[in-house]
């Protein structure tokens, strides 16, 4: 007969955690991710920096997290280092500050970095689960993340049992770890729907130190209701993807969709959801959001595949109300699967993410404010783009009432090269960018992208630089940025001053 597994408080289970001890944690977004062993830590930290022993660990995790973890951690100064993915305000602000040290990371790596020993040695991974049992077998929760891997590589596991999430969500997740190099094989997936793995993680219960009994929800925030510019934005992203099809540069049985978070991929996927030009689709993509759900519920996703329901809650209640008709329609992978080059590439994916910037060639940045202050970090934009059939990016064109443009001479911060992106997308309109040179890039993402105010402002930078293959000037390029810096507003930069 097995032997139960034992249970502790979450104050007994941060006590087991020691200074410089690096933990994996389960999740993706806050999908998935503890809250009671985190908060229970940070409270922890707080008291024993009050006694003057220092304390602080590492944290590895999938992507972001919720309040209880990353927000809680960091506002007990208890992060000695980050990686690979965070939207946190308080940890953002301890990172930008120097206080926590970050490493930005693409997704679809973290998982064999840590096998590799890129991240050193992993003490604890701590697990939110709906079931365990004493065999070791564990049925995450909404989000998958590393926890293949970071179940095998920790020394000890917590295990947060969390009666919010059914235990019938055993059957949704397929468990798949790859072999390393050099015994590698492809990965067997050839269409969003394929299972090639296991519905739950096998561990060695004598691992795990103990189970944490908790009843919280997912710690994911709402979502805005569609502006007037995403739902243009949507709407144009829609019709450049139909214009495609008429063109049949996409096949008519259409290819799978991955779209990245926020609301502008809602706004995107809720307009191809009514375009009458795209047919039912299947999404093979990191995270399901809420407009994936009703499309799912509609017939207009016909799968989805992705390594989290980061979902509002009534949203999910909704999907946990309904398990059997959605059993058929999802499926929850680990990111290194989910995000995994070789299979964007195999499927074809036509890919949709978000910039906070773009220049005039197709450079894109996705992760720094004015060059130097971390906003989230790269996610899984990269897995996808570089490995994409049609990559797209999407922003305003304008941000703070004007003063900001999404379209730069160059970029302040470069994520993702003129040489992956497909297409740039604003509410203005859509700039193809592919077989173009330079300069007619550089006037297509002006024509159709930038913002009127701006439009001008962008054509005299290229025509005051002529006469090479990439109108671009070095000491003019941050121009736009330096004159935000100084007057708070990028519009009135005077190029003459530039020339020699």
């Amino acid at each position: 007969m097995s032997t139960p597994l034992p249970r502790l408080t979450a104050a007994e289970a941060a006590s087991l955690i020691n200074d410089g001890d690096t933990i994996a944690f389960s999740g993706f977004t806050p999908a998935g991710s503890p809250k009671a062993v985190p908060f229970a830590l940070a409270e922890r930290a707080k008291t024993l920096h009050a006694e003057g022993k220092p304390f602080k660990v590492g944290v590895v995790t999938g992507a972001s997290t919720g309040k209880s973890l990353d927000g809680a951690l960091a506002l007990a100064e208890a992060i000695s280092f980050r990686t690979p993915y965070q939207s946190n305000a308080d940890l953002r602000k301890s990172i930008n500050a120097g206080k926590t040290r970050y490493f930005d990371m693409h997704l679809s790596v973290v998982a064999q970095n840590l096998r590799y020993g890129f991240l050193g040695k992993v003490k604890w991974a701590v697990v939110e689960a709906c079931d365990v049992t004493p065999e070791g077998e564990i049925v995450v929760t909404s989000g998958v993340g590393i926890v293949p891997t970071a179940c095998r590589m920790a020394d000890k596991i917590i295990i947060e049992l969390n009666a919010n999430h059914p235990k019938g969500l055993r059957g949704f997740h397929d468990i798949y770890e790859p072999l390393d190099p050099p015994h590698r094989r492809e990965i067997p997936i050839y269409k969003p729907s394929d299972r090639i793995g296991s519905p739950v993680i096998k561990v060695d219960p004598s691992k795990i130190v103990g189970v944490v009994e908790t009843c919280q929800p997912d710690e994911t925030g709402g979502f805005d209701e569609a502006s007037d510019v995403t739902k243009q934005i949507g709407q144009n992203v829609a019709d450049f993807l139909a214009s495609e099809m008429k063109a049949k540069r996409i096949p008519a049985e259409f290819l799978p969709i991955q779209s990245g978070v926020g609301n502008i991929a809602n706004a995107v996927l809720g307009a191809m959801g009514v375009h009458p030009g795209i047919p039912a689709f299947e999404m093979y993509t990191e995270v399901i959001q809420d407009s994936v759900i009703g499309l799912v519920r509609s017939g207009k996703v016909k799968f989805a595949s992705g390594s989290s329901l980061t979902l509002s809650n009534d949203i999910l209640q909704s999907i946990y109300d309904d398990l059997e008709f959605f059993r058929s329609r999802i499926v929850l992978r680990p990111q290194e699967i989910s995000n995994n080059p070789e299979i964007v590439r195999r499927l074809g994916l036509i890919t949709i993410n978000t910039a906070i910037e773009a220049d005039v060639f197709g450079n894109i940045n996705s992760t720094h404010i004015m060059g130097k202050q971390m906003m989230n970090g790269i996610g899984g934009s990269g897995d996808f783009t570089r490995n994409a059939y049609m990559s797209i990016f999407t922003c305003p064109s304008i941000a703070k009432n004007g003063a900001i443009s999404a379209i730069v001479p160059f970029v302040s911060h470069l994520d993702h090269s003129e040489h992956s992106v497909s297409a740039v997308i604003t509410e203005q309109g859509i700039a193809d960018l592919r077989g173009k040179c330079p300069e007619e890039r550089a006037r297509l993402v002006i024509e159709n992208c930038a913002h009127p105010e701006y439009k001008g402002q962008l054509l005299a930078y290229i025509d005051c630089f002529p006469n090479s293959h990439t109108p671009q000037a070095l000491g003019a390029a941050f121009a736009m940025h330096q004159q935000f810096r100084k007057t708070g507003d990028m519009r009135g930069v005077d190029w003459a001053q530039f020339l020699h």
